[in-house]
């Protein structure tokens, strides 16, 4: 997988992912399956859509995971 993507859940990180984490990780994941770091322009709008709705899956993930007997929330 993507090296950069770090993961975003605790115990991992001291405190909840911010969104702007969720979404770089999005970012980066929609990047590597896509084969493109930046889109062109006629591609532009169906990469964003992917970015968000990979940030908004990944969101719900993170609210919905039961860490070591805890809901952990995002």
């Amino acid at each position: 997988m993507c090296r950069s993507i770090k993961t975003l859940r605790p115990p991992v990180l001291p405190e909840e992912a911010t969104e702007e984490e969720i979404r770089a990780a999005a970012l980066q994941f929609v990047r590597k399956v896509s084969g493109f770091r930046a889109p062109a322009a006629h591609n532009r709008e169906v990469f964003d859509r992917a970015v968000e709705a990979v940030a908004e899956a990944t969101a719900e993930l993170l609210a919905g995971l039961e860490v070591r007997g805890q809901k952990a929330s995002a």
